[in-house]
């Protein structure tokens, strides 16, 4: 029996796991961390080392109040600036008071600064400016984002990390990059609890806007506690209502989005820790060809290719319990120890 099982196994990941690839872009086709139709140019004009495009693009969601955009944006230039910088220097130096270029610098500063050993040393060094972010461009949220990170990376205590939050919610109360940073403080990982990350998390997604981002923030707090070791403090209940609510977020995207990218990926690894294989499937054919380093990067250090692997291997999971449709002639049917085929009443 336990042969014919694994034959059927075999049969069953034979037949499915081809049809199971219906939806989903060939590996040469999937891009990492790609650029939105707006960052794109952008950062092909810094690659030439002009800069002009990316204060063009700060300066329209600063005036427009694109908060959401104008963090992405900044935060994919500033990671540009840590191996090209030249652009960015010959932008500081043309234009030394440019509220667009100070939020870049302050975010470049800042990952530095994890980037090395002494980094609760040298985040305290830049404090000055992240304020000089903040006064540049006061209805900005994003440098209270840039302060809230700093915040946990320099060991400030809770009430600090509060009058931070404050400001920041003053500014945008449903800034997603400022509650995902606030989420992080809060991790067990860090200053808080896996209790108090979920409710947080809970809290913010249930208060968030319609279609808004924040309503991943469960999933990202299911997502720390699965990979900072678990415990018996949050029940699978939990972590269950926190992908089925990630999930229906997902569908309120086309598929294909690069917009709501980073958190199908990050869906997508909670669901495969759940063994929700059906439901991960169905997020990879929603990601497309937007794979995302996070949280790819947090398992492997080549995260594309670490989802295109595991792409495959959620295929023939599915394609391994899905059951067999035989065709005549298929399989043998047993027989009986009188002869024939075995009928109900021969057990």
């Amino acid at each position: 029996m336990a042969l014919l099982r694994a034959l059927l196994r075999t049969v069953r990941m034979a037949r499915n796991t081809s049809s199971l690839a219906a939806g989903l872009p060939d590996d040469d086709e999937v891009l990492l961390d790609a650029p939105d139709e707006r960052l794109g140019p952008a950062l092909v004009a810094a690659g030439r080392g002009e800069y002009g495009p990316a204060g063009k693009l700060l300066s329209t969601t600063r005036e427009s109040a694109e908060w959401e955009n104008r963090d992405r944006y900044a935060t994919r230039l500033a990671a540009f600036a840590l191996s090209r910088g030249e652009w960015f220097d010959d932008w500081r130096s043309a234009a030394p008071h440019d509220p667009d270029a100070a939020l870049v610098k302050a975010e470049l500063a800042v990952c530095r600064s994890w980037r090395s050993p002494a980094r609760a040393e040298l985040l305290r060094q830049v404090g000055p400016l992240i304020s000089a972010a903040a006064e540049g461009a006061p209805r900005d949220p994003v440098p209270w984002r840039i302060a809230l990170d700093h915040a946990r990376g320099s060991n400030a205590p809770h009430t600090e990390f509060e009058q931070l939050w404050a400001q920041a919610v003053r500014r945008s109360p449903h800034h997603y990059g400022c509650h995902v940073a606030a989420l992080q403080y809060l991790s067990a990982a860090w200053y808080g609890s896996h209790r108090e990350c979920f409710d947080f998390a809970e809290r913010a997604a249930h208060d968030a806007l319609p279609g808004s981002l924040v309503q991943a923030l469960p999933v990202r707090a299911a997502f720390a506690y699965l990979t900072e070791g678990g415990g018996a403090a949050v029940g699978r209940e939990r972590l269950d209502s926190a992908a089925d609510l990630a999930i229906a977020l997902s569908a309120e995207y086309r598929d294909a989005d690069p917009w709501p990218a980073e958190v199908r990926n990050l869906l997508t690894y909670v669901l495969v820790r759940l063994e929700r294989w059906e439901d991960a499937l169905e997020q990879l054919r929603r990601i497309g060809p937007y794979a995302t380093s996070f949280p790819w990067d947090r398992v492997s250090d080549d995260p594309l290719g670490q989802f295109l692997e595991l792409r495959d291997g959620i295929r023939i999971q599915v394609a391994s319990d899905r059951p067999l449709r035989t065709r005549n002639g298929d399989l043998p049917h047993p027989r009986s120890e009188h002869g024939g085929r075995m009928s109900s009443g021969d057990h």
